[in-house]
């Protein structure tokens, strides 16, 4: 019996893990998966909340290592991790994304001699100034394995000299949850809950530090979200990072206005049923660009890189400048229907987990059939 043990840190990482937890259950008299949460970022409400809506069963160990700076919430999550390392001694450790967790988590396995496999290895946005390029460089350099979402990936890993008979490309398991959660997302009534129709609203994410630290530059999004909301109602989940930067700057009144509808972080399925009928979606996140690109659903994404190329190659993403005017102008396009199509990238099929898994169990464990 092989053992499997997988990391989970922050949400988008439960998207990622929930398709390869359900893929081993095909291989689950010769395989044994585990999920450790390391409560990275953690809120009771909202982890369950992922955790249910994902099907995801309960993580077998919870770090609980919570907030703090990257060094110290990297350190906290190294020193107890090593913990469940030496208990398990897993024969495969799968990393996903880019998040402190994922780098920690390399590091503790890999100086133990665990192999590790980087489940959206690859993706660059070549700005070193995000904490993330960072984790995802550094993650990649020391993976035995890497499973990629698009051929840019492959490109940048063979760039490093990562040996190319360990690259797989695999799909996107975040494409995956969206396929599976679908069907619960057209039974939300959280549209009705908030008295929007479809196409006929906005839906906006913001919470990246180049964005919300800074009173000036979120002033000006803020400025760009409330000229939006003359023409097309606005839906703003708020990051608590925005939130605590929006009261401690003095902007609510900015935004405290009819037109905007600003509510609190939501469940997976919930937000799922947002982003499938809005008209359009203003964000900063990583994955959202994924999501809108199989949707079919115009994303704005205001940052000034994206490790995410294919989205808006042949995607419905466009990369802004985090700008007033750059907002206002790709929102002025998008208001007069002269916005493009996109198309679904390759093995963005809802399959990728499976795949991934009978490469984990033919090519890496060698198993006969």
């Amino acid at each position: 019996m092989k053992k499997v043990l997988s990391v989970v840190g922050a949400r988008p990482n439960f998207m990622k893990i929930a398709p390869i937890d359900r893929a081993f259950k095909k291989y689950s008299d010769r395989v044994e998966h585990i999920i450790v949460h390391t409560g990275q970022h953690y809120d009771r409400k909202m982890s369950d909340t992922f955790f249910e809506d994902l099907e995801l069963p309960d993580p077998k160990y919870f770090l609980g290592v919570g907030s703090g700076t990257h060094a110290q919430q990297t350190a906290k999550i190294i020193l107890e991790f090593e913990k469940v390392l030496e208990i398990e001694k897993p024969d495969l450790m799968i990393v996903v994304g880019d998040v402190n967790s994922t780098l920690a988590c390399s590091i503790t396995a890999v100086k133990l001699g665990i192999p590790t496999a980087h489940i959206e290895g690859g993706l660059r946005s070549l700005d070193r100034t995000m904490p993330e390029e960072i984790n995802r460089l550094v993650t990649d350099s020391i993976s035995s394995y890497c499973f990629i979402t698009e051929l840019s990936a492959k490109i940048n890993l063979l760039k490093e000299n990562f040996n190319p008979d360990n690259i797989f490309f695999t799909g996107n398991t975040m494409i995956d949850s969206l396929y599976f959660a679908l069907p619960k997302a057209e039974e939300s009534q959280i549209k009705s809950i908030l008295g929007v129709e479809d196409k006929k609203y906005a839906l906006i994410t913001m919470h990246r530090p180049s964005n919300v630290d800074e009173k000036d530059q979120l002033g000006s999004l803020l400025d760009a979200m409330v000229e939006m909301s003359k023409k097309i109602e606005v839906v703003f989940p708020m990051h608590p990072r925005t939130r605590k930067n929006l009261e401690l700057f003095g902007l609510e009144e900015k935004v405290n206005i009819e037109g905007i509808k600003i509510i609190e972080p939501l469940g997976y399925i919930n937000f799922l049923a947002l982003m499938r009928s809005a008209c359009f979606v203003l964000t900063d996140s990583g994955g959202i660009q994924e999501e809108t690109t199989v949707l079919n659903i115009p994303c704005i994404t205001m940052r000034t890189s994206t490790e995410r190329p294919v989205t808006i190659e042949i995607g419905t993403n466009t990369l802004i400048q985090p700008n007033y005017e750059s907002i206002i102008s790709t929102f002025n396009k998008i208001m007069s229907g002269n916005y493009r199509n996109g198309k679904i990238p390759q093995y963005w099929d809802g399959h990728a987990a499976e795949r991934i898994v009978d490469v984990i169990c033919k090519n890496i464990f060698k198993f006969e059939f």
